[in-house]
Formats: structure tokens, C-alpha cells, sequence
């Protein structure tokens, strides 16, 4: 008796996995694959190095005007913080008990507020930004952390030439495992 039931247990867990492997591989009616549009449309990730930054520029001036309109009612007229994240300031307390992580203190690497700007803000409506807006967003707060000058204009080559204060005070990840 123990033996047919085992074996009637093992034929009900293949014929189980059988039919879930089965429903897996079913169309389910809806949605289509992406076209090659769709994928480039959403392919806009920046690398740390200003890789697949776009055309265009924008000024620390125009940037002013732009982050009145569409980011100070969360980060606050200068960038020092309110709903959203402070963005200013804080420049040699990231090694202190209460380090204040904004773009100026923490961030390593200037495109990455240019890509982080342009797929996230303003909240509440991601994307919505042209790239010289973008640009120009990321010349404001960079000339309210003192890193780029009042009549800066930043374009792909002298946004990847702006060195930020705390570049080089992140620790690399050692294990084996994880690629660098």
C-alpha cells in the first residue's frame, strides 16, 4: 500500500510540473514585444564617464529659471531641501557622525545627476524635461555647490570634466564576485 501511493504522489507532482512547464510557455493573448523604437526610447542611462550623454547644453542662468518652475517646491528656492532632498551644501561631513549627503557632498560623479534629473524629475513628471533643461537643472546645482562657475554652461564634455569633491572616497567592492 505505502508503494502505490508513493508512486501515485510522484506521478501527481510530474504531472503537475508538466502542465505548469505547459502553461509557461502559452501565450497568454496580451501584449506584443518591444519594438527597436520603444527599447531605444527607454536605452537613456548616463555613464559615470558621460557615456550616452546627448546634444545640446544649458546654462547655470537658464537652469535658475527652470528649477524655479519645476523643482523648488520640493528642494526649495536654493536647493536646500523641503518635501524633496537637500541638493546643496554639506561639503566635509560625509566622514562625521551626521554627514549631510547631498550632490555637492556625496555625489562621485557629475553626469549621473544629469541622467538621475532626466529619468526621474520632477516627480511628478519624469522625462518631461528637454535635455538642454536637463543641462541646465544640472549647471544650477552644481554653481549652488560652488563646483562650476555663475556663467557656466555645460554641454557632454565639460559636464564629464566637472570633478566632484567626494570622487574619490568611495571604497572599490574587493570580492571576487563582483565586477568592476
Amino acid at each position: 500500500m505505502r508503494w502505490r501511493e508513493t508512486c501515485g504522489v510522484a506521478v501527481a507532482i510530474a504531472l503537475g510540473a508538466f502542465a505548469s512547464e505547459a502553461q509557461a510557455q502559452s501565450p497568454y493573448g496580451i501584449g506584443r514585444p518591444a519594438t527597436a523604437a520603444e527599447i531605444a526610447g527607454w536605452n537613456i542611462d548616463v555613464g559615470r564617464d558621460g557615456r550616452n550623454l546627448p546634444q545640446g547644453g544649458g546654462s547655470v542662468s537658464h537652469g535658475r529659471e527652470v528649477f524655479a518652475q519645476q523643482c523648488a517646491s520640493c528642494h526649495g528656492d536654493k536647493g536646500e531641501g523641503g518635501l524633496g532632498d537637500r541638493l546643496v551644501g554639506g561639503q566635509g561631513t560625509i566622514g562625521t557622525p551626521r554627514p549631510i549627503r547631498t550632490v555637492g557632498s556625496y555625489w562621485p560623479y557629475a553626469p549621473t545627476l544629469f541622467d538621475y534629473i532626466r529619468r526621474a524629475m520632477p516627480q511628478n513628471a519624469p522625462q518631461s524635461l528637454s535635455d538642454e533643461d536637463v543641462y541646465a537643472v544640472s549647471a544650477y546645482i552644481l554653481n549652488l555647490n560652488g563646483l562650476v562657475g555663475a556663467d557656466a554652461t555645460l554641454d557632454a564634455k565639460s559636464l564629464s570634466a566637472v570633478k566632484m569633491p567626494n570622487r574619490d572616497s568611495f571604497v572599490g567592492d574587493a570580492r571576487p564576485d563582483v565586477k568592476k
